[in-house]
């Protein structure tokens, strides 16, 4: 559909598409002829690009200060050497992404307008819980895991359909079954507890922390905790259980002050100079590009989800749009069809967009939409 769309579009289009088309020829395997496959172009694009593993950037930055803070540990005899997975393929399969973490069959992150399927039983992690249980079979007890994860989800500042994810897990032998259950559930939670205080605080430095219940379907006892820092709220470090933890991508942002969660992304050397390995850097913005509005007003599908309009949105635009928001809804009193009116924001990070150019992408938006979701426009 896309393909066609540009072909006999502006040069502003055709360049559109070639980039995405690059992206995919590099991972076929990703975008497939299989009725369940549900990957676009500017999703595969970003698998293999590993973010955290690259030299300087905020990602690996702190990737590297997290597993640094548990050598010290293992160097002082206070924790077991936990061994880091940063590498591992974030295609898996839906048994190690959902069934061993007793996601139920019927949970909502299962489905289709929430992950991205290669096939029925292959997926692109949700999160790199995942690979606990291939480690743990391998006999591995002690580990750190990084790396990207993908959901499809809204377009805004705070959130991308990529993003990444460190988690730890560790055993603790030494506690033998003669110890009561409710003795070793604490001894095991305080130590967690103060594990991930004094990571906190070796990144961060002296902030206001505090720990909250919270409930999460798959573990317990579950804990959040949430890190003031500079007068917002970070709670992105989530304990699933307590035996080990998990970070953010969005919470990097915030340690980083960067403002949009696609900067992360962005190869324009003004943003990429800004960090050095090994130190923590308040992001200087170098530009702020005015924002270009279009609206677009549709009779809904009957299957219509949000997520597969701002899949195609994002696959037809890719990083030019900074937002996506509902702006009015309607339902005709004689005939009960529903619309809805989304307004697209595209603003470029790295560069100014014309008018023009915007009003070609958001015809190969609009065609899009009618083509992929079978909505009616208005």
């Amino acid at each position: 559909m896309l393909h066609r769309a540009l072909s006999a579009a502006p040069r502003t289009r055709q360049l559109l598409h070639a980039s995405l088309s690059t992206a995919s020829s590099r991972y076929p395997s990703l975008i497939t002829g299989d009725a369940y496959n549900n990957v676009s172009e500017s999703i595969a694009s970003k698998v293999g690009l590993n973010l955290h593993r690259q030299p300087n950037h905020p990602l690996n930055i702190i990737k590297t200060k997290i597993a640094s803070y548990f050598d010290d540990l293992h160097a002082k005899g206070n924790h077991p050497r936990m061994q880091l997975f940063d590498n591992l393929s974030p295609v898996v399969s839906v048994e190690d992404c959902f069934d061993h973490m007793l996601i139920p069959k019927d949970h909502v992150s299962r489905r289709p307008t929430d992950t991205y399927y290669l096939n029925p039983s292959t997926l692109l992690r949700t999160h790199t819980s995942c690979h606990e249980v291939p480690l743990m079979k391998k006999g591995i007890r002690n580990f750190l895991v990084a790396g990207d994860v993908y959901r499809r989800d809204e377009i805004d500042a705070s959130h991308y359909p990529v993003f990444h994810q460190m988690e730890g897990l560790r055993f603790f032998p030494e506690l033998s079954q003669a110890v009561p259950y409710d003795d070793r559930v604490a001894i095991v939670q305080e130590h967690l507890k103060s594990t991930l205080e004094g990571m906190v605080e070796s990144i961060f430095g002296k902030v206001e922390m505090r720990w909250v219940d919270a409930y999460f379907p798959f573990t317990h006892p579950s804990l959040e905790l949430e890190i003031f820092f500079e007068v917002r709220g970070a709670n992105g470090w989530k304990c699933s259980g307590v035996a080990s933890f998990r970070g953010k991508s969005q919470s990097m942002a915030v340690l980083f002050d960067i403002p949009d969660i696609r900067l992360f992304w962005s190869t324009d050397a003004r943003f990429l100079s800004q960090f050095k390995d090994g130190v923590i850097t308040q992001f200087k913005p170098y530009s702020k590009y005015p924002p270009c509005y279009k609206d677009v007003s549709f009779w809904l599908a009957p299957d219509f989800h949000e997520n597969n309009l701002f899949e195609v949105v994002r696959n037809v635009a890719g990083d030019m749009v900074e937002q996506v928001s509902l702006v009015d809804e309607f339902t005709h009193p004689k005939t009960q069809r529903s619309s809805k009116c989304f307004r697209i924001t595209y603003r470029h990070l790295d560069r100014n967009l014309t008018n023009e150019e915007v009003d070609d992408i958001q015809v190969v938006v609009r065609d899009a939409l009618v083509k992929d979701l079978g909505v009616e426009l208005r």
